[in-house]
């Protein structure tokens, strides 16, 4: 990378850091001051977290194709701006409707915020460096979360709403500091992604365009599949199932969420280190297999009531392995997204990843909280297993649709310099002989 590209990926990690670090002071709080410091109750709690999917479902269709017209500086401004707006508002509202009208702008921003930032690591990163980018983003994204939430919960009174007004406050602040700090970036143009501003004419079709790119498409259902499987069932079918059948206390739930986080924060780099190099679809693969043991683990502590301590220990390690297996898919899903897109379409691909994902995690703790309700845990656990072990299909499947240079740019650019020295040399020698002859 360029000092210029260098300078300005820095200051756009930097910027996501402090955002999800605000992020943190409200996230774990906000089904409780909605339902219980607002009195709102426990429905309109739920109905506002639903808003906050609902709106991100709603912007993100239209998202890529302003990004990919208008580059995504402008873009990603607005979304802060939204964002915090939504934040304050949260914090102030009183009135079901203005709870309802704050979560939707939140929801929308931070909808609004995920694809730009994508697009603009990809702008300062080549394909070499693009995991170790994404890998940077998401390990500081968990420890701004991390910290923010620590601090938050030693902030936060539940008798006390003028509290919460400062959880927020420092919230919308972060989101305006992430404004201020891509909006002075001065974006490079990354080899991969030459020209990647196109005209209107340009940008038409981007929608089709995609769905005929059979490569993302797939990757796209395998996304739908790890999201849902995942990070869908953290607050609703997992959750459930440790506090009702593994019969953990919640404090002991809290710190199995934070072995959660401990993983990601710890195992992050070496992890980056064993899949570089790698292909892309067999670290998911992996994943898949990892998380199967993830579920078989947190099954077999629903077993053992009689030994607290093992079904306990099963339980955290369910959780922290989990984050192993995100760690394998931050430098390994972004990137691979990146690479499959047209120049002119980068932020088109990224929203179309990011309203999967979004999908997923609207449906994901719908299906597992149904689930959870009916008592239906032994149907509920073969059903995630099964989900990790398609995870695995789908990516050796996806491998086979995917170019070297796609599955493995580190290896690809490795057996490209010797090639290139190769020739290069078989051309000197081509001069010399050409020189030797002519004198």
């Amino acid at each position: 990378m360029t000092t210029a590209m260098g300078a300005a990926l820095r200051r756009i990690q930097l910027g996501n850091a402090l955002s999800a670090f605000g992020n943190g002071f409200t996230v774990p709080f906000l089904f409780i001051y909605v339902s219980q410091v607002r009195d709102l109750g426990a429905s309109t709690a739920g109905l506002v977290l639903m808003t906050f999917a609902v709106s991100a479902l709603v912007v993100l269709p239209f998202v890529g194709r302003v990004i990919d017209r208008r580059g995504p500086l402008p873009v990603a401004v607005a979304g802060t701006v939204a964002a915090a707006a939504g934040s304050m508002g949260m914090g102030l509202a009183s009135t079901e409707s203005m709870v309802f009208a704050a979560a939707a702008a939140l929801g929308a921003g931070i909808a609004v915020i995920q694809p730009t930032l994508a697009t603009m690591i990809v702008w300062c990163s080549t394909p070499t460096t693009r995991s170790r980018a994404f890998a940077m983003q998401f390990f500081l994204n968990n420890l701004g979360l991390g910290l923010g939430g620590l601090l938050g919960g030693q902030l936060v009174d539940t008798s006390d709403p003028g509290s919460f007004v400062r959880l927020f406050s420092i919230e919308a602040a972060m989101f305006l500091v992430l404004g201020v700090a891509v909006a002075t970036v001065r974006l490079p143009k990354a080899p991969r992604v030459e020209d990647a501003v196109p005209t209107d004419e340009g940008a038409k079709g981007g929608w089709r365009t995609l769905l005929g790119d059979r490569a993302m498409v797939q990757l796209c259902v395998l996304g739908f599949v790890m999201f849902f499987a995942c990070y869908g069932q953290f607050e609703s079918g997992l959750a459930a199932f440790a506090v009702e059948v593994t019969r953990i206390s919640p404090a002991t739930l809290g710190i199995a969420l934070a072995a959660n986080t401990a993983a990601i924060v710890l195992a992050q780099f070496v992890v980056l280190k064993l899949v570089e190099g790698h292909r892309r679809s067999r670290v998911m693969a992996l994943v898949g297999l990892i998380w199967t043991v993830a579920w078989v683990a947190a099954g077999i502590s629903g077993l053992v009531p009689g030994a607290h301590g093992v079904a306990t220990a099963l339980l955290i390690s369910t959780y922290a392995l989990f984050g192993i297996g995100e760690s394998m898919l931050s430098p390994t899903v972004a990137p691979l997204v990146a690479d499959l897109a047209p120049a002119r379409l980068v932020g088109q691909y990224n929203s179309a990843f990011a309203l999967v994902k979004q999908l997923a995690l609207a449906i994901g703790p719908a299906v597992g909280g149904l689930m959870a309700g009916g008592g239906l845990y032994v149907a509920y656990i073969a059903m995630v297993i099964a989900c990790s072990l398609l995870i695995t299909t789908l990516a050796l499947r996806l491998g086979r649709r995917l170019t070297p240079a796609q599955d493995n740019p580190l290896v690809t650019r490795a057996q490209r310099r010797p090639a290139k020295a190769e020739a290069e040399t078989e051309t000197e020698a081509q001069t010399s002989e050409r020189t030797a002859v002519h004198v």
